[in-house]
């Protein structure tokens, strides 16, 4: 059994503990300053140990640590992890600058230490059949990827207002929470963006001003995108296309599946769809995080890819203020 710190109580870091726990691989304990918050969840959980501080957590031995903080946080709590040579989970976005990762990136790659960033989309099994099969070339060269998107987000975190969603100090706003998910995969599929301009604006959500809409057209080299996402909208649904020289690859992440096309005027065949509970992609990660512990697999997101990300959020949050392109 590893043993397991998650750094953080909140509504991602709960998940971890129960995904953790799930893979019968852990024994999980607790790191939350709210008194409450961390009695709660150790009840809750019956975890074996518990801690009011990351200093006080790292007087005993981990194996592993997950970072469920605020994603200001994120870079220098990793940054101590690191220096006790524990591995180490960081939960999306990297960061909220590019502060302090180079000298993290350095610590890793010479202690070459398991690290991971926890883009969860890359354990989905219906994105990992389209990626095989976008990487032999099915459909030929892809030239255009496409998303569109939502979902209610006061839905599924009815305290959003509350907690880091509120500012984009803290890693809030659509760019930061919700569409950098959507960048990681693209680039994970199409390969990294190298410029773009972006469109945002606050226009629903109660209670917030950061953006809750996003409309943002970028080039991956030679591929042309284009990604429409919004926080509000009723229905969640979410489509990434692909779209190749011969035909197309389709994403569907609220039927968890995904489809080709490569007939003109022909329909959309559906190539495989999966059954999963909300927790699955979660217990996927974490059995992916303890089997790169163990050394036998590599990251499902390395740093360099989430700090690729972390330059492409940014860069959108710099083209909504300047309105004009960006160059990553």
């Amino acid at each position: 059994m590893k043993q397991i710190l998650i750094i953080g109580g909140g509504s991602i870091g709960e998940r971890h503990v129960r995904c953790f726990q799930k893979t019968g691989r852990a024994d999980v304990v607790l790191c939350e300053t709210n008194d409450d918050l961390r009695q709660r969840i150790g009840d809750l959980y019956g975890l074996s140990n518990s801690f009011a501080s990351l200093d006080d957590a790292l007087t005993e031995r981990f194996d592993g640590a997950v970072i469920c903080t605020p994603a200001q946080l994120h870079v220098p709590m990793a940054q101590q992890l690191v220096e006790r040579r524990i591995a180490t989970l960081i939960e999306k976005p990297l960061s909220i600058s590019v502060d302090g990762v180079g000298d993290l990136l350095t610590a890793v790659h010479g202690q070459q230490l398991p690290v991971s960033v926890a883009y969860v989309m890359r354990q989905h099994p219906a994105l990992v059949e389209m990626k095989n099969a976008l990487d032999r070339q099915d459909f030929g060269r892809p030239v255009q990827v496409v998303y569109t998107g939502g979902q209610h987000f006061p839905f599924y975190r009815p305290a959003y207002r509350d907690i880091y969603y509120k500012k984009h100090e803290t890693g809030g706003g659509a760019i930061q929470d919700a569409l950098t998910h959507v960048m990681n995969t693209a680039e994970w599929i199409v390969g990294p963006v190298t410029r773009l301009v972006a469109d945002a604006e606050h226009c629903v959500l109660d209670g917030v001003n950061v953006e809750d809409t996003v409309h943002v057209i970028t080039r991956h080299e030679a591929v042309l995108g284009s990604f429409s996402l919004n926080q509000h909208q009723p229905v969640s649904e979410s489509r990434l296309t692909i779209v190749c020289e011969r035909g197309a690859a389709r994403f569907e992440g609220h039927h968890s599946r995904w489809l080709s096309s490569s007939k003109p005027d022909g329909p959309w065949q559906v190539e495989n769809d999966f059954t999963l509970e909300r927790d699955d992609l979660f217990a996927r990660q974490a059995d992916a995080f303890l089997d790169q512990i163990d050394g036998k697999a590599l990251p499902a997101c390395t740093l360099d890819e989430a700090l690729q990300t972390l330059k492409v959020c940014l860069a959108a949050l710099e083209s909504v203020r300047t309105k004009q392109w960006v160059q990553i």
